[in-house]
């Protein structure tokens, strides 16, 4: 399903660029445009889910294939040391793309800042 007006459902769709690290049937995994650290990854759905309180039963396997990719890519991009996951829901968690998606930061990562 997607949303026509989802800036995630666009790039989701190729209709805008991205940059791709990763990608299969259940998701897409791309570089942040604003980085709040040296590794600053976006993992969307391919489906679009607003955020993590529309989330029903038959999405569980698609959160547990993102939860069990996030430390393959982060081993990926090197972070050996750890790495921090982030969740934005709704307004008043700081969510601003209303497209479930799961921040991935790794390095040295200032966390006064919020993840947009």
């Amino acid at each position: 399903m997607k949303e026509s007006n989802c800036i995630f459902c666009k790039i989701v769709a190729g209709e805008l660029p991205s940059n791709q690290v990763y990608q299969d049937d259940q998701v897409i995994v791309f570089k942040d445009i604003n980085p709040k650290a040296p590794v600053h990854l976006l993992m969307v759905p391919r489906e679009h889910i607003i955020s993590l309180n529309e989330l029903q039963s038959q999405h569980d396997s698609l959160i547990a294939h993102c939860l069990r990719l996030l430390p393959q890519l982060a081993k990926q991009q090197g972070l050996n040391n750890g790495f921090r996951t982030v969740i934005n829901t709704g307004a008043g968690g700081g969510q601003i793309v209303f497209h479930l998606h799961i921040h991935l930061l790794g390095g040295i990562v200032i966390f006064t800042h919020r993840c947009t």
